[in-house]
């Protein structure tokens, strides 16, 4: 999908207009290779962040920011200040958001046929961290677990207009 998306922004100079878009392919390199939710350290980074409400779990890390991947997420969403955070995950089939990210939401879910669920910011999650805390809209896309054997139009043809709402917006 982002691969797709990247293309979309570079033949249309109108969508990019005003905007700055920042794509981040790939924020968990060892769980992509490895087809695991965790790094190589075996932490969920999405547990991982320096969120108030992070659990002392063993998934989650031995301290809040201990993985470098977490760090580096935050580092750029601190340095870019984003205006909302778009992050796709599987297979919970619906969007989710935290923080001011419903109305956001709302247009996404038309775009793209998934139901808005509040699923509820987890501990240390991207988000609590950003979402909740900073105030930033995070919108979490979540595929149908079916999505990954979708070939790349297929996926853009079904969810390719929520991700271009998401500029947009």
């Amino acid at each position: 999908l982002l691969e797709r998306l990247g293309e979309e922004l570079m033949q249309s100079a109108d969508l990019r207009r005003g905007r700055r878009v920042l794509i981040v392919p790939i924020a968990n390199p060892d769980g992509y290779a490895n087809h695991t939710r965790g790094n190589a350290n075996g932490v969920d980074l999405n547990r991982n962040f320096a969120a108030g409400n992070w659990a002392n779990r063993r998934v989650n890390g031995p301290a809040r920011r201990s993985e470098p991947e977490s760090r580096a997420i935050e580092r750029l969403i601190v340095a870019e200040r984003p205006a909302r955070i778009v992050s796709i995950h599987q297979p919970l089939e619906c969007v989710d958001y935290d923080g001011p990210g419903a109305p956001l939401a709302r247009i996404m879910s038309e775009a793209c046929g998934l139901p808005v669920r509040k699923l509820g910011a987890r501990p240390g999650s991207l988000g609590s961290w950003a979402g909740l805390e900073r105030g930033v809209p995070v919108i979490t896309l979540e595929l149908p677990g079916s999505a990954g054997r979708l070939d790349r139009e297929a996926l853009w043809r079904r969810y390719g207009a929520a991700l271009i709402e998401a500029i947009a917006y």
